[in-house]
């Protein structure tokens, strides 16, 4: 018999099939009423992609209002349908003063369902974890001052990462704005460098064309995050809305990506029949091109490499072809793919400092080609020889096509075999400390009971790196992480998202101490709406990143990255399963390697939401590990 510790009970329900083939027992969820939301097109480069993009608002024929069509409204009403006629039928919102009048409207919504978080960066950052695994824009609303203020780092965060997001607060009425008056800060002002775009809805009338706009700019071309401010007296005015009025986006749609030319892709196929040590360098803008991403390796026999944004977007556990992650955390073989290669192919990337290091350096033997939807990231860091700025997806149907009519066969598989024997020499590979549990071990394990199929997300730091090491992504919008802005914290609101976008799927936060204890209060949201969110703690009691940079390049010298008690060192301090158990949900503890499957099968065997904190040693570092600004020279393994 395992001696982990248990706190808490488990629910009893009737047993059903996991999507794992577990014998899992999963509670029945109450039932919510769901209307199927319109898919998102993440690129408009055709002009039938165009006007499908623009025209996202429900058909007259099928969408039916509450309202007459000539009944007047109050802004706050007209500004819940329009969310409700772009088929949104989840919100995160928590109310406020300045936002009570849209929270009353969405009591009056019969297709929205509001996901009270207890926090509103909890809210934005579940909203990104709906839209991050659904590729649906994620939709949050706060109020004025302090609850828009609030939203900031979810904003960076959705731009940082091109998620689809729209972001809507409250404001004071319109007469009071620029006086200080209470709870009032200038959010468009703030958000304007961190958001696509955003608006200060001064007329009631422009309400329906202003939430078209903000959906149309989040998911199309490069998605992003999209800020409506509308002040109260606004959202109290009555109008009857004109559903009809055309978009005001000119300058935007006049600079939409076209369609890749047939000459530019005969280009690069040319090159890549020249080259003998081509590695593609896939990103997150791949997300949406998997199938067509596969079909060019199989076609091209090209090993893959991924950014920490694009992984499952090309299966992690296919050896042959996948070197899985590259650049500073990434693995010895996809670092030496890239430095080696004669061809990169970046296709949906921005050369990211995590992962060129010291750009001169940066692939320097290879010929570059660059396929991107966004222009301004082409050549921004590094300098292409060919560059061709349009939708991934169409550029490697193009592509696949050419192929497939073509009779010459590629073969690099002494390329691949020599990557291979890198493989071998240089594997993910971890320290063992006695009886404590490795925390890439823990990761390991729960790659496997899961067969590689769980929606993961995580906080910020060691852990973090470790899941994208260890565990093996099989399929795009599994992996939900904060990358480019790297916000602890994120890691529990966003799989409480990820929940709710994908009932029936197994949803884990791999979270550390640190990250964990910043949004922990949506433990209580969690119960509440009796999400099955599993939480995989890698508890080492520190800023584990922290620590490893000052053991690396400040001489081991502590400073502050100690989250225990200094007084009792050797406790588990805080208690992470006395949070779990204030708001009634089952944890355990679990200290000993040889517990710990039977530890974490109990916590996919539980139905509904689960926390299992594991204790870990701090010593272990996430390796490899290419120092900021370093070359693969300088590589630590």
């Amino acid at each position: 018999m395992a001696s982990f510790s248990f706190f808490g009970t488990i629910p009893s329900s009737p047993t059903k099939a996991s999507v794992f083939s577990l014998p899992v027992s999963v509670t029945t969820l109450p039932s919510f009423p769901r209307r199927r939301a319109t898919r998102v097109s993440v690129s408009a480069n055709s002009k039938k992609d165009q006007d499908r993009t623009a025209s996202r608002r429900e058909n007259p024929s099928t969408f039916s209002s509450k309202y007459a069509p000539n009944v007047p409204r109050s802004g706050a009403d007209i500004l819940v349908e329009a969310l409700e006629r772009q088929g949104v039928d989840v919100v995160f919102a928590y109310p406020g003063g300045a936002s009570m009048e849209i929270h009353q409207a969405l009591t009056r919504s019969n297709t929205i369902r509001n996901v009270l978080p207890r926090h509103e960066q909890g809210g934005i950052f579940a909203a990104e974890g709906y839209a991050r695994s659904s590729g649906k824009p994620g939709i949050c609303i706060a109020t004025s001052g302090p609850g828009a203020m609030n939203l900031v780092s979810g904003l960076a965060d959705a731009l940082f990462d091109s998620v689809p997001l729209i972001a809507i607060t409250g404001q004071v009425p319109r007469r009071m704005i620029g006086t200080m008056a209470f709870q009032e800060t200038p959010v468009v002002e703030v958000t304007r460098t961190i958001t696509k775009h955003n608006y200060l809805v001064m007329e009631v009338d422009d309400i329906p064309r202003i939430v078209r706009e903000a959906f149309f700019l989040a998911t199309s071309v490069r998605p992003g995050p999209v800020l409506i401010d509308v002040p109260k007296d606004v959202q109290q005015q009555f109008a009857i809305p004109n559903w009809e009025q055309p978009m005001r986006l000119p300058l935007y749609m006049s600079t939409m990506p076209k369609p890749p030319k047939v000459s530019h892709l005969e280009q690069i196929l040319r090159l890549v029949s020249e080259s003998k040590r081509p590695v593609l360098y896939v990103g997150g803008g791949c997300l949406n091109s998997s199938e067509e991403l596969r079909r060019f390796v199989e076609l091209t026999g090209i090993p893959v490499a991924s950014t920490f944004m694009g992984l499952g977007s090309y299966p992690c556990d296919d050896e042959e072809f996948s070197l899985q992650m590259l650049g500073m955390h990434g693995t010895v073989y996809a670092n030496y793919a890239v430095e080696y290669s004669d061809l990169l192919l970046a296709f949906g990337v921005r050369f990211d400092d995590r992962v060129t290091g010291k750009l001169e350096a940066f692939a320097s033997r290879a010929k570059i080609v660059h396929i991107d939807i966004d222009s301004t990231e082409i050549g921004k860091n590094k300098t292409p020889h060919v560059s061709v700025c349009c939708d991934v997806q169409l550029a490697l149907q193009g592509m696949n096509e050419v192929l497939e009519n073509r009779r010459d066969v590629l073969d690099f598989g002494e390329w691949r075999c020599e990557l291979n024997e890198q493989r071998l020499k240089f594997p993910l590979r971890y320290k063992t400390f006695g009886e404590e549990i490795p925390p890439q071990y823990a990761i390991q394990l729960l790659d496997e009971l899961t067969d590689g199929k769980a929606i993961i997300t995580t906080g910020v730091g060691q852990h973090q790196m470790w899941a994208a090491q260890f565990y093996r992504f099989k399929k795009p919008r599994q992996w939900l992480s904060s990358g480019g802005l790297g916000a602890m914290g994120f890691g529990l609101p966003a799989a409480m998202g990820a929940a709710i976008a994908n009932p029936g799927a197994v949803v884990v936060d791999i979270d550390g101490d640190g990250s964990f204890i910043m949004n922990i209060q949506e433990l209580a949201t969690i119960r509440v709406e009796n999400l099955p969110v599993k939480v995989l703690l890698i508890n080492n009691q520190h800023l584990g990143m922290v620590l490893q940079w000052e053991d690396h390049f400040y001489a081991a010298n502590r400073a502050d990255s100690f989250l225990g008690d200094p007084a009792n060192p050797e406790a588990v301090f805080p208690d992470m399963l006395l949070f779990a158990a204030s708001c009634g949900i089952p944890a355990a503890r679990v200290t000993r390697r040889e517990d710990l499957r039977e530890a974490i099968q109990t916590m996919l065997d539980t139905p509904g939401p689960f926390l299992l904190d594991v204790v870990c040693p701090h010593q272990d570092h996430v390796l490899p590990l290419i120092p900021s600004g370093g070359t693969f020279k300088d590589i630590i393994v």
